[in-house]
C-alpha cells in the first residue's frame, strides 16, 4: 500500500500527526465509505479482472488479436483499481484518525491527452518525480531539447522504479513518446480543467480525445504485462 500511495511529504503529514485530534463522526463515516469503496475496487473489480487478464495472457498463442485486446482492457482496469483501491483504503483509514492525505487518483481514464493523464494518475508519485528529479535536472528552463531530454529521463527512471525488467523500460519509453507531441508543441498544460466542465456531456472533440488517450494507455499496459504481445496484433488474426 505504501508503493500504491499516496506518497506523502513530511511537511504535509508530520504536522497533522503531532497536532491534537478529536474524533469527528462525519469524517469517520466518510473514511469508512472510502475504505469500502477501495475494497470494492480491489476485491470485486481488480481481482476479477486479473482472473480474465491472466488467463488470456498466459495462453496468448491460443487467442485472436481481438481477445488479446480484451485482455489488455481487463489488465488496464485491474491495475487502476488495484492502485486507486489501495489509495482509497489509505485515505479512508487516515481520515478515521483525523489525518487528511493527498488525493492520488483523479479519474485518469477521462483524460484528453497523456500529459493530463499523468496529472491524474498516481499524483503523489508524479509530483515527487517532478520536484526531485525533473526540476533539479533543469526542468524546462533550458529550451526544447532539455525538456525532451528531461522528460525521457523522468519516464525511464519511473520504469526502473516500477521494476527491474526491460518491459518496464519499454513502458517508460512509450510514455515518453506519447507525451512528446504536447511537450514539443507546448500544449501539455491545455487541459487543466475537468472534462465537460459546466456541461452534462463532453464535446465530440473531448470524447474522441479521451478515447485516443485511453487507447494509448491500454497499449502501454499491454506492453507492461506481456512484452511478447508488442508484435503487431494482426499476426494473431
Amino acid at each position: 500500500m505504501l508503493i500504491a500511495g499516496p506518497i506523502e511529504r513530511a511537511t504535509h503529514l508530520l504536522p497533522q500527526i503531532v497536532k491534537k485530534r478529536e474524533f469527528n463522526y462525519s469524517k469517520a463515516v466518510d473514511g469508512l465509505r472510502q475504505i469500502l469503496w477501495g475494497l470494492f475496487k480491489k476485491i470485486v473489480i481488480a481481482d476479477n479482472s486479473a482472473e480474465f487478464a491472466n488467463t488470456i495472457f498466459n495462453n496468448s498463442a491460443d487467442y485472436s488479436g481481438s481477445t488479446l485486446v480484451l485482455g489488455a482492457l481487463f489488465f488496464t482496469f485491474q491495475i487502476y483499481c488495484d492502485f486507486s483501491g489501495y489509495s482509497d483504503i489509505a485515505l479512508g483509514t487516515a481520515r478515521l484518525f483525523g489525518i487528511e492525505l493527498l488525493r492520488n487518483f483523479a479519474f485518469p481514464y477521462f483524460s484528453r491527452d497523456i500529459a493530463e493523464f499523468w496529472r491524474r494518475w498516481h499524483i503523489s508519485l508524479s509530483s515527487w518525480f517532478k520536484d526531485y528529479l525533473y526540476i533539479p535536472l533543469g526542468g524546462s528552463k533550458g529550451g526544447i531539447w532539455m525538456k525532451i531530454r528531461n522528460t525521457f529521463i523522468i519516464f525511464l527512471v519511473s520504469g526502473f522504479w516500477h521494476g527491474a525488467n526491460w518491459t518496464f523500460i519499454v513502458w517508460g519509453f512509450l510514455n515518453a513518446l506519447y507525451i512528446m507531441p504536447s511537450i514539443v508543441l507546448n500544449t501539455h498544460r491545455n487541459n487543466l480543467d475537468i472534462v465537460a466542465k459546466g456541461k452534462y456531456l463532453p464535446s465530440v472533440k473531448e470524447f474522441l480525445s479521451m478515447v485516443i488517450t485511453f487507447s494509448l494507455t491500454v497499449f502501454v499496459g499491454f506492453s507492461f504485462e506481456q512484452p511478447v504481445l508488442l508484435m503487431p496484433l494482426s499476426s494473431y488474426l
